[in-house]
């Protein structure tokens, strides 16, 4: 058995970290069908692209103001129980999406309002998250466990979305509590996890607006954490299409509920499929360029999605997409926590996911608007074309990021 294969096997070991892998696999089932069902529910009410962007908003809107306070607070309580409060949270969310779909709504902004509850939710649950991960396995392991973190949350949004599209035929109050079971599974199994994070001491020197921003501060000084996350940010922000699938279900491609289950599994299924393949094969060198190239390859996939008109096409260019995009969140998240003291883990972590957040929420604003302006076809072109405008120029602005052969070069010393 070669290294690669039994350090993987080594972090898949751990008990903690495989409790950790089954909240993470329920928790996305539980997102993906509740995606599905929110968009449909939403879209069919209001029958406007802008209706879907705001979905994105008002999820975005709660995690830019609270992502750093957020992130504070991960790295001053236990970040487990944290993590477990959020997903008691995201849990009543899914109780009220229930008792809506019980009552027939006819207009839309009780969805908003929830999903800016839910927003919330995953605003604290995003830190104290990805800043536990790097304690569940050795350090020489991390990039693996990374891997096969992002692999199995994959396989759940290849499922999710296809299993919420039947499951919503059944109604979308059936949908909702299927949600709302798993968000509860998820609370608990996070609550049983052994390992503890020692709150990080405070600094008395600094003041509280300091501690604050000093994620911001740690990735300012450091071009390469910043270059690797702010080009996730422009990258997804442009050429990003989930927000637009269903009108592409619906009205482009007329595939139903069904169709559109299926094509949000698209990008998952590639995803998984190099997701596993880093576990067991990391990338060995050329680490920065690898990510460059791959991210060039999302945004020519998504042209390609933009004007197909082919169902079989469309799903095989999402799947380009996803194996593209899961080398730069493979890539990013390993650079930014084995970069990071543990202290600051979830102050950068913060910072991290509110780009995250950025590109994805804010990303499905930006998607409805261009939509609305340009019609739905040229905006998803337009913003594969901004995507290889992006990388050419984040090539030349961010040099060290291009050059990082390995990535135990940026583990502080």
């Amino acid at each position: 058995m070669n290294t690669s294969i039994r350090d993987a096997e080594s972090a898949a070991g751990q008990r903690d970290f495989r409790q950790y892998i089954a909240a993470t696999f329920f928790a996305t089932i539980a997102m993906m069908i509740q995606s599905v069902a929110v968009a449909w529910q939403v879209y069919d009410l209001a029958r406007n692209p802008l209706a879907l962007g705001y979905v994105g908003l008002f999820q975005f809107l709660p995690l830019a103001i609270f992502a750093l306070p957020a992130g504070e607070l991960a790295d001053r309580v236990d970040r487990r129980a944290l993590l477990a409060a959020t997903y008691v949270v995201q849990a009543m969310c899914s109780a009220l999406f229930v008792a809506m779909a019980i009552a027939t709504p006819r207009g839309i902004w009780p969805f908003y309002a929830v999903l800016a509850m839910f927003g919330t939710a995953r605003a604290f649950s995003a830190p104290a998250s990805q800043s536990l991960l790097p304690r569940l396995v050795p350090e020489a392991s991390f990039p693996r466990a990374v891997a096969l973190n992002s692999s199995t949350r994959q396989i759940a949004v290849i499922g999710g979305p296809a299993l919420g599209g039947a499951i919503y035929l059944l109604g979308p109050a059936i949908a909702y509590a299927a949600c709302l079971a798993c968000f509860v599974a998820v609370a608990i199994l996070i609550a049983m996890l052994r390992t503890r994070t020692t709150p990080a001491p405070r600094d008395s020197a600094s003041s509280p607006l300091e501690r604050l921003l000093a994620g911001i501060a740690y990735i300012r000084a450091k071009p390469i954490i910043l270059g690797a996350i702010s080009l996730d940010l422009f990258a997804v922000l442009l050429g990003g299409a989930a927000a637009l699938l269903p009108i592409y279900a619906r009205d482009i491609l007329d595939v139903g509920p069904v169709g559109l289950g299926v094509l949000r599994s698209g990008p998952a299924l590639g995803a998984a499929i190099l997701g596993f393949t880093l576990a067991r094969r990391p990338i060995g060198s050329r680490v920065g360029m690898t990510m460059f190239v791959c991210v060039a390859m999302f945004g020519l996939a998504t042209i390609v999605f933009g004007v197909s008109r082919n169902f079989a096409l469309s799903i095989a260019a999402l799947v380009a997409m996803g194996a593209s995009d899961m080398v730069s969140v493979y890539v990013r998240l390993s650079l930014v926590q084995l970069a990071t003291p543990d202290e600051m883990r979830g102050r950068v972590s913060a910072v991290n996911y509110l780009f995250i957040g950025a590109s994805n929420e804010l990303g499905e604003f930006e998607s409805g608007v261009t939509a609305e302006w340009f019609g739905t076809v040229p905006s998803v072109v337009i913003g594969g074309i901004g995507t290889l405008v992006v990388v050419g120029l984040w090539m030349l602005m961010f040099p060290d990021l291009r050059r990082i052969d390995r990535l135990s070069d940026v583990i502080p010393s």
